[in-house]
C-alpha cells in the first residue's frame, strides 16, 4: 500500500508552487522504480512489476489534479469573480495555453491557467467561483457554480490506477518465487546451461 499512496502523495505534492513541482517527480519516479524492484526483483514476476511501475507513473499524474479539486473544493474559501477577458498564452516550450483573466469581489485582478481548470469554456462577463486555498499554498481553483461536486472522471481514473498499483503489487507478493525457482524453471525451459567451448 506503500507505493500507491507514495505515488498519490507525489502528484499531490507536485501540485504546489515554489519547486514543489521537482520533488513531485522525484517522488512519483521513486514509487515507479520501488515498484519495479519489489514486483520485479525480489519476488521475481516481471508482468506485474511492469504493470505497478506503470500504473504508479500515471497514477501520479491523474492524482495531483483530482486531489487539488477535492481539497480547495472541501476546505476552500468560496469567492464570486468575474470573467474579465479569455485568451491564450505560449509557455517556454511553445505550447498555446489557455488563460483567463478575473476579477473578484475584492476588485483583486487575477490569472488563472488550465493547472486551474481554465479551459477556455468560460466567456468574458460571466459569473464564477474562486476556491482559494485557505493555507494560501495553491492557486485558486475556478467552476463556473459553488457546486463542490468533483469530477467523476478524473476521480474514477485515479480510483482505478490506485487499485490497479496495489493489485498487481499484491498479486505479485501472494506469487513470489525466489531466484532458486527462477533458475529451476529457467533449466526445465532450456536445458543445463553448456560450458564455453562446447
Amino acid at each position: 500500500m506503500l507505493i500507491p499512496l507514495a505515488a498519490t502523495a507525489a502528484g499531490f505534492l507536485a501540485q504546489y508552487p515554489y519547486g514543489m513541482l521537482w520533488a513531485g517527480v522525484v517522488l512519483a519516479l521513486g514509487a515507479a522504480a520501488a515498484a519495479a524492484i519489489v514486483a520485479g526483483g525480489i519476488w521475481n514476476r516481471a508482468g506485474a512489476a511492469t504493470i505497478a511501475s506503470v500504473a504508479a507513473l500515471a497514477l501520479a499524474l491523474f492524482a495531483g489534479p483530482t486531489l487539488y479539486e477535492l481539497y480547495v473544493k472541501q476546505f476552500g474559501e468560496r469567492v464570486d469573480a468575474l470573467v474579465a477577458d479569455t485568451g491564450k498564452r505560449v509557455n517556454a516550450k511553445g505550447t498555446e495555453l489557455a488563460v483567463c483573466r478575473l476579477v473578484d469581489t475584492s476588485g483583486r485582478v487575477q490569472d488563472v491557467s488550465e493547472q486551474q481548470n481554465c479551459h477556455g469554456q468560460f466567456t468574458p462577463q460571466q459569473h464564477v467561483v474562486l476556491f482559494s486555498d485557505p493555507l494560501g499554498g495553491l492557486d485558486p481553483w475556478v467552476e463556473a457554480t459553488a457546486d463542490p461536486a468533483l469530477d467523476g472522471v478524473g476521480s474514477g481514473i485515479t480510483g482505478a490506477l490506485f487499485g490497479l498499483t496495489g493489485a498487481a503489487l499484491f498479486s505479485a507478493g501472494q506469487r513470489r518465487r525466489s531466484d532458486q525457482e527462477v533458475a529451476v524453471a529457467l533449466r526445465r525451459r532450456y536445458g543445463a546451461p553448456r560450458r564455453s567451448g562446447e
